[in-house]
């Protein structure tokens, strides 16, 4: 028996962070109030299976989520601690739980979007319209969105590099105060690099609960047991020796200048991460994706064609020497990031690394690092292209 076909306008792959941000974003357009929209998603169990980390200009859309937040940071090197008061940024918290939950109540309220709990076995773009099919059912719609990353295009491409964030965090309770709950480490250095891009987030909680999270840039990721192995060296150099591990978390993100946009036709668009929605240089993704989801239902409004939504800027092409520095010389991450905290004031730092910086405060800041690497990465990506 055939399976039957069932009609929408919009269809989105994937109830994570992507998925539900693009969803209450058409939630929020009066214009897309009477489209019929379905998102699919394999796995109906999704917990906290991710902990969102973002600095943001006093108080934001999110703020009655937060698990914590802090108005101070530091960044850590193996010579020094640099602390860094924020203000008027804040370093902000969000467990995926409590986003998941607010988002599916608002889905719920809404009669014109549907869930289901479906895997998507093909999808295809017939110009009228977008075939998707999933283990129980056909379905058509006019737009196509997919949250669902495919690391394979980006490994069988030379033209741009690929490197990961990956990491392992552990939840910890510890049996006798241990944390300062005002302050976070943002990033510390101090860990041995071993030819990468190495270092820790202390994301304190209160004084005896924290997140440890040991996290690197590079191409390959680690066995488990290497990353618990680092985790467990840097809790007994902070005399942490009594704990226990009531969570942990584990991840990779790419890190590439890779075109996604030409995985996209007129009616198929891919999004978060999997649309190279994360930030290239840095790996952060949960503000990024709520900038393009929000740009994404503007354009919506006016345009039909979803292979003109993305456009490079001169941010583009900044992350993309970044990234081809790091991929000759990884082990040259803590230096760099060393010399821009040192050498800039945090608004500074997070307008640049939010692409909101003029282009003055961009040469100012590329002159803290050393100019020889990247004129010699910009001549090596002339040759190869942009």
């Amino acid at each position: 028996m055939s399976k039957t076909t069932i009609h929408y306008d919009f269809i989105i792959a994937g109830a994570g962070a992507s998925g539900l941000m693009f969803a209450n974003e058409l939630i929020e357009s009066p214009k897309f109030s009477n489209h019929k929209i379905l998102i699919l998603e394999k796995d109906h169990t999704k917990y906290n299976d991710r902990t969102w980390c973002f600095w943001e200009e006093s108080k934001g859309k999110w703020d009655k989520l937060l698990y914590q937040k802090w108005d101070q940071v530091q960044f850590k090197n193996e010579k020094k601690t640099i602390p860094i008061q924020l203000y008027p940024f804040q370093y902000k918290m969000l467990r995926s739980s409590t986003f998941y939950e607010l988002l599916h109540q608002k889905i719920k309220r809404c009669s014109n979007i549907d869930v289901r709990y479906e895997e998507i076995i093909n999808y295809k773009d017939f110009e009228q319209h977008v075939e998707v099919t999933t283990g129980e059912k056909n379905y058509h719609t006019q737009k196509f969105f997919s949250s669902i990353l495919k690391w394979s295009p980006l490994f069988k491409q030379q033209k741009y590099p690929v490197l990961q964030q990956h990491f392992l965090g552990w939840f910890i309770k510890t049996k006798t105060p241990h944390f300062k709950t005002t302050e976070a480490t943002f990033m510390d250095f101090s860990v041995p690099q071993k030819g990468n891009t190495r270092f820790m987030y202390v994301l304190p909680v209160n004084k005896t609960e924290a997140l440890i999270e040991y996290t690197l840039f590079s191409k390959e990721v680690l066995k488990k047991e290497d990353y618990e192995s680092a985790l467990t060296a840097y809790l007994l150099s902070k005399e942490i020796d009594s704990y226990t591990v009531k969570e942990v978390e584990q991840g990779s993100i790419p890190m590439s200048l890779f075109s996604f946009n030409q995985l996209n036709t007129k009616n198929i668009m891919h999004i978060g991460s999997a649309g190279g929605w994360t930030k290239a240089s840095t790996g952060f993704t949960f503000k990024n994706i709520e900038r393009k989801s929000n740009a994404l239902v503007s354009f919506l409004e006016n345009n039909d064609d979803l292979r003109n939504f993305n456009k490079r800027n001169r941010f583009w092409f900044y992350d993309l020497l970044f990234i081809d520095v790091l991929d000759r010389n990884n082990a040259l991450g803590s230096s760099l990031f060393s010399k821009m905290f040192q050498r800039n004031s945090p608004g500074v730092i997070f307008r640049f690394l939010d692409e909101k910086t003029r282009f003055w405060e961009e040469v100012k800041l590329m002159s803290s690092f050393p100019t020889w690497i990247f004129i010699k990465a910009f001549l090596i990506r002339l040759f190869k292209g942009f």
